[in-house]
């Protein structure tokens, strides 16, 4: 079962109203226990003889009114971590103001070690850039408004 399977499973578990949990997949064994009445306590989850501790608080966070943006939106297609530059002594792709074609380059996502040059899907100006160099990224997140 996949990591991201896994996560998925915990938040599901975690906001219904379970308190246990069990489930056996080939070799791989997933419990969990929670009590419901205490949401500071943590989410004991055992996976093949491995018992981890989750923070209770695997909801996901109280988000303000998203902002709306105006222009076209480059989306993140991987998961990975996001970098500016291709080093950190150069200057970034792209900054705040400046012309971009379609297929040029706007930053990079890491992923396995490998870089994956992120290309604007769009001609125009870049208007806003939505996330800071080696932040964890992730995919179909919002990173750059093109107008």
């Amino acid at each position: 079962m996949e990591l991201e399977k896994i996560i998925e499973l915990i938040q599901a578990v975690s906001e219904s109203s379970l308190t246990e949990f069990k489930m056996e997949e080939g070799n791989i064994k997933l419990a969990m226990k929670t009590d419901k009445g205490d949401k500071g306590k943590p989410v004991v989850v055992e996976a093949a003889g491995i018992q981890t501790v989750v923070p209770a608080a695997v909801e996901p966070a109280a988000e303000s009114a998203p902002k709306q943006v105006s222009g076209n939106v480059v989306t993140a297609p991987l998961v990975g971590t996001y970098y500016a530059a291709a080093s950190p002594d150069v200057e970034p792709f792209v900054q705040v103001g400046d012309t971009v074609k379609k297929g040029q380059t706007l930053g990079i996502i890491e992923a396995m070690k490998l870089m994956n040059e992120i290309e604007s899907e769009y001609d125009g100006t870049v208007k806003e850039i939505l996330v800071k160099n080696e932040d964890v990224i992730e995919y179909g997140q919002p990173m750059f408004v093109i107008a």
